[in-house]
């Protein structure tokens, strides 16, 4: 029997005219489809990089890799205070321009040029090359034309996103959809103390957006991170989510959190009790401008009161998830290859006001990565036994809808991009 109301059409899926027959996993299995998928999403669509809270001050930058499209940016506050990023590469010879003792890791830091470590030509935080080593010894070497090669660089909520291609002409904004012009005044810019975690995962990297997207695994898969009465509690009410919806490439769902139905407090551990702390974060909520029923209308969009947790996903493989108790989380898939991908997840709080409030932030912090590790290891087997090809076409409930969505999507992409460039 359905905790939560489904559409008048019976399922969500339907509800949200979305095919109901067993799917194919083929485009997470196929190197040569992930290889159109490098091209027509990855080098062709907006990107998050970071936040605004990494560039604190002019001069501050970071650089981010970025496999699946091939190249490596560095984003940078100018002494303008403008936020801009540039393909990190010197223009001179090709040569990785910021790195430290490792080309292929990331860095950050605070300068007033960047140096390159070859030949020295320098450049400012605006891109423009400032200094050659012995330019005489250059042909008419016109500096004006050697500049850093700029990537289309714009914000939203504080967050940085970046678009490779350089003839895009969709402002970030239009992009991100009706998902994002209803969260925005959301008090991102309040929540600065940020716990992260990365992990390098022999999966495709759909694969773990769709292990997000969907907490029907829940209630099975961490099961034995709690006493055998809770994990019996958790498998009894299994999972539904209070509403689900899609905007072209974009999708979310609203879930209940920490409330099972009717009313009981499910999944906690002795020292979730006694720090009042857990999976959903601190049990107390830090005042951060805005009243739970006055959040911004695509947050808890169904105004339910047993609602916990938003978990919008903005193609292509950002994930943010909004909290009731006033913190997020982002999740970031990074593909590598069709069978790999770099895992990071970020914690964002309000700053802790005392030693128990960090600690309970922390207990958020490390219960997610022990649920991160679970999924991240089932995945791995997941994606051994899909490229068997032993199994085709798998049967997806109405819980796994924005599974569907995703693969479509990316799918089509895919095809769109084969069309503009025959």
């Amino acid at each position: 029997m359905a905790h939560f109301k489904k559409p008048d059409e019976g399922s969500w899926t339907e509800h949200l005219k979305i095919d109901t027959e067993p799917v194919s996993y083929e485009d997470s299995i196929s190197p040569a489809h992930y290889e159109l998928e490098r091209d027509a999403i990855f080098r062709r669509t907006w990107l998050n990089v970071g936040r605004v809270e990494q560039l604190p001050k002019r001069g501050s930058f970071f650089t981010k890799e970025l496999d699946a499209a091939g190249t490596s940016v560095i984003v940078a506050r100018g002494t303008d205070d403008e936020v801009r990023a540039f393909h990190n590469v010197c223009r001179h010879r090709g040569n990785k321009l910021v790195w430290n003792d490792f080309p292929r890791e990331e860095t950050s830091g605070v300068c007033r040029q960047f140096t390159c470590k070859y030949h020295a030509w320098r450049y400012d935080l605006e891109g423009k090359l400032v200094f050659v080593q012995q330019e005489q010894e250059f042909f008419d070497l016109d500096k004006s034309k050697y500049g850093l090669s700029h990537v289309q660089t714009e914000v939203w909520e504080g967050f940085i996103f970046v678009n490779l291609d350089p003839e895009n002409t969709t402002p970030l904004r239009e992009f991100l959809g009706e998902f994002a012009q209803g969260i925005e005044g959301y008090p991102f810019h309040k929540m600065t103390q940020a716990h992260k975690y990365r992990a390098e995962i022999g999966a495709n990297w759909k694969l773990f957006i769709d292990a997000f997207a969907e907490f029907y695994h829940a209630p099975i898969l961490h099961s034995g991170q709690y006493m055998a009465d809770e994990a019996r509690k958790i498998q009894k009410y299994g999972y539904e989510a209070l509403h689900y919806d899609i905007d072209g490439p974009h999708s979310m769902v609203s879930s209940w959190g920490g409330i099972a139905p009717p009313h009981d407090r499910a999944m906690v551990k002795p020292i979730e009790g006694a720090l009042r702390s857990g999976l959903f974060g601190p049990w107390e909520f830090p005042d951060v401008g805005v009243a739970t029923e006055d959040l911004p209308p695509a947050i808890n969009p169904t105004r339910d009161k047993r609602w916990g947790m938003d978990s919008f996903v903005f193609f292509p493989n950002f994930m943010l998830l909004i909290w009731r108790p006033n913190w997020v989380l982002t999740y970031h898939y990074w593909p590598t290859a069709y069978n790999s991908h770099i895992f990071e997840a970020t914690c964002y709080f309000v700053p802790p006001e005392n030693a128990f409030q960090r600690l309970q932030q922390e207990l958020a912090v490390v219960s997610f990565k022990e649920y991160g590790l679970q999924d991240g290891n089932t995945l791995e087997a997941t994606q051994t036994m899909l490229e068997s090809r032993a199994v085709r076409e798998f049967p997806l409930n109405d819980q796994e809808v924005l599974l569907r969505h995703l693969h479509s999507t990316a799918r089509q992409y895919v095809r769109d991009h084969a069309q503009r460039s025959s």
